[in-house]
């Protein structure tokens, strides 16, 4: 069954959606790679780092977080998820390469989400509610799935003029005279 083409609001909507999520990746790994922060008494904010992240794993990778915590690794391990954050977020928000930014976003998600999966059902130390099963990162993976699903990098963005560049001029046409 063929569906009928998007609306203009559910293709803004779409976008919207896209450059909310990418916004939201881009400056948590930007926040993560700019180090020391400063907090707002203007006094250095320590050094940020994973390390008590992976020391709380429950999930499925939680003995390969453990060993990372405290593994010489640990600065890269840093490094590299910041960076993946800034990459898929800019490609969310300019629209480049937008399934690829969808994919690497989702594994970090999953990544995220299995590492420390929510069931005690309880409000949990530096979050903003209590989860059971569901949490933030399930909700914004499953936007990523929406965007990934409806090829958001046709309806806006910098993939438009990289597939423009690409496809074949159209062949001209005899006018009748």
């Amino acid at each position: 069954m063929k569906l009928p083409p998007l609306s203009t609001a559910q293709q803004v909507s779409l976008v919207v959606l896209r450059t909310l999520i990418g916004w939201h990746f881009a400056y948590e790994g930007y926040f993560k790679l700019v180090r020391p922060a400063w907090g707002p008494d203007g006094v250095p904010l320590s050094e940020w780092s994973s390390a008590g992240y992976l020391r709380a794993a429950t999930g499925p990778f939680a003995s390969l977080c453990h060993a990372l915590a405290g593994s010489p690794w640990l600065p890269w391990v840093d490094v590299v998820v910041a960076a993946a954050l800034v990459v898929a977020g800019l490609s969310l928000m300019l629209g480049l390469f937008t399934d690829a930014g969808c994919v690497v976003g989702l594994a970090l998600l999953a990544l995220f989400y299995l590492s420390l999966p929510p069931t005690s059902g309880l409000h949990q130390p530096g979050s903003e509610g209590a989860y059971l099963f569901v949490n933030k990162n399930l909700v914004e993976a499953g936007g990523l799935l929406v965007l990934l699903s409806f090829g958001t990098g046709r309806i806006a963005g910098l993939d438009l003029l990289r597939t423009a560049r690409r496809a074949p001029a159209a062949p001209l046409t005899e006018q009748a005279a």
